[in-house]
Order: structure tokens, then sequence, then C-alpha cells
């Protein structure tokens, strides 16, 4: 397959969506939006045999959302894929982590979009300081017993693809 045109169809400061023309194996044409979008670190904060989680309003969604901590760089910042980590661990949460463990990567959505996220385990938890963006004013906090959690996949209360994901990647990580 090759792009034979690409143009930009919408911008905002999170998002870039192109349509790009393309012609297929076969020599027919085809047609791919995607949607571009930075990689981002999503953080599993254990302790005590369970997880501090964030909840928020997914505007997409109409409701609120319990997620593992996860993010990408605010504009013009940069840093490695563990940065990025601490970063969001500490401005969701207000937790660091002593230690901090690279489970694994995966494609957010390969059939749509460009974003990857790292998955990272941390451990080894202290307090500090909370540091929300303003999109995040309503996000709230909170520690879950792993057995909680468990029920809260099985009932449809954690639904979070990249959440479900990185706690995939923690089971495996145990076996």
């Amino acid at each position: 397959m090759r792009t034979t045109e690409s143009r930009e169809v919408y911008r905002n400061r999170w998002i870039r969506v192109r349509e790009d023309r393309v012609e297929l194996a076969d020599g027919s044409p085809g047609v791919y939006g995607v949607v571009e979008k930075p990689h981002f670190a999503l953080v599993l904060p254990y302790a005590d045999h369970g997880f501090w989680l964030v909840e928020q309003y997914r505007y997409p969604l109409g409701r609120r959302s319990w997620e593992f901590p996860q993010g990408t760089w605010t504009a013009g910042a940069t840093g490695t894929p563990e940065e990025l980590a601490r970063a969001e661990l500490a401005e969701e949460t207000g937790l660091r982590a002593g230690s901090l463990r690279h489970l694994g990567h995966a494609d957010l959505a390969p059939g749509l979009s460009t974003q990857e996220f790292d998955v990272w385990l941390a451990t080894d938890l202290t307090a500090g300081p909370i540091a929300r963006e303003a999109t995040e004013a309503d996000m709230r906090c909170a520690f879950v017993p792993e057995s909680q959690l468990r029920a809260m996949v099985r009932d449809g209360r954690f639904t979070d693809g990249p959440s479900l994901a990185g706690y995939g990647l923690l089971l495996l990580d145990r076996a």
C-alpha cells in the first residue's frame, strides 16, 4: 500500500486528523482517516494490595470514568517515557514512585490512530502535592483494593481500554 495524497482535515492543540488517499496492493484506491495524537504514559500505582485510581468526566462518553493515571506532555514539554510516567503520577495523584518499572508498550487504536502508550508499575509510593491541569479540575483520586478493582472490571465500572490493557500486562508480568 502506498499513500498518494494526504490532507489535514482538522487540528487543535491535542489532536490532528488527516485523510490519506492510498493505492492498495492490487492497485485499487482506498481512503484512511487518521487521528494523530502524542504517545502517553499509563501508570499503575500499587501499594498495600491495591491501586490508586483516578476518576474524571470524559466528555466523549458523557460520563465519569475510573482509570489508572495517564497522560501526555503538555504543549512544549518533553522528556523520556519514564519522566512522563513520573510526571503524570505526581500531577494526577500527588504520589511519587520510589520504584517505577516498565511493563510494556501498546498501540491505542491502530486502525484509526497513531497514538501509542507505555505502561509502568509504580511502587514504594510517597505522597506529595497534586498539580492537575485545568481540564482535570474535576478529577478525584481513590485507593481501591485489588479485589474491588477486579469487581469493578467484572461489573462494567472500570472500562477504560488502556487501563484494562495495563492491568492485563501486570497480570502477565506476575505469572
